[in-house]
């Protein structure tokens, strides 16, 4: 597990982590996912499909994202070029955390990759122009699961990096419901300790 370093969130199931980079001369080499390695640490998550998003202006603001059971969806967020402010709302239903948010600045450079369990809306805004992003899902793209939350929810209260005037958004991000009115499907399930 050398090759790899775990740095915890203010949620203890979304977890930042840091591949080990190789470097010489040339440049450098990086192992960016490895079953063996990201297992146990996602607990069992198994990716079926990645996906890449290009932001041309900073400020690009997208999100918060989610998919409803019975199709949620499981990511591991990483940034090819650029930088970004990823976040995650835990939305599970008698969590500790729940409606809190944790964020993470992600970076090309840095290699850092946030992972953002189910029951989680996941948000994120860039820090550069021409930023890609890319990330891995557990779950495939479920049009009548695609589910989200404004932006700008007072009541989650996050903090993004840019005034909300210049926050560049879509059409359907400027339009999210709000977080008081959201029934969560999602449950928190304490995992079981250590006999």
């Amino acid at each position: 597990m050398s090759n790899l370093t775990i740095k915890e969130t203010g949620i203890p199931d979304v977890v930042c982590l840091i591949p080990r980079r190789f470097g010489d001369a040339r440049g450098w080499f990086a192992e960016t996912y490895s079953t063996r390695a990201f297992a146990d640490l996602l607990g069992g998550t198994v990716f079926v499909q990645d996906n890449q998003a290009f932001s041309a202006q900073k400020g690009t603001l997208r999100g918060l994202h989610f998919q409803l059971p019975p199709e949620p969806q499981a990511k591991l967020v990483r940034v090819l070029r650029g930088s970004i402010f990823d976040v995650a709302v835990d939305l599970r239903l008698g969590s500790p955390t729940y409606g809190q948010w944790v964020g993470e600045m992600l970076t090309a450079d840095g290699g850092e990759q946030l992972f953002v369990p189910h029951g989680f809306a996941h948000g994120y805004c860039t820090l550069e122009p021409n930023t890609e992003v890319a990330y891995k899902v557990d779950g495939f793209y479920a049009p009548a699961c695609d589910a989200g939350l404004a932006w700008d929810d007072p009541t989650i209260g996050i903090t993004w990096p840019i005034a909300p005037e210049d926050a560049i958004l879509s059409d359907k991000d400027k339009t999210q419901p709000a977080f008081a009115g959201f029934s969560s499907p999602f449950r928190f399930h304490r995992a079981a300790s250590a006999a």
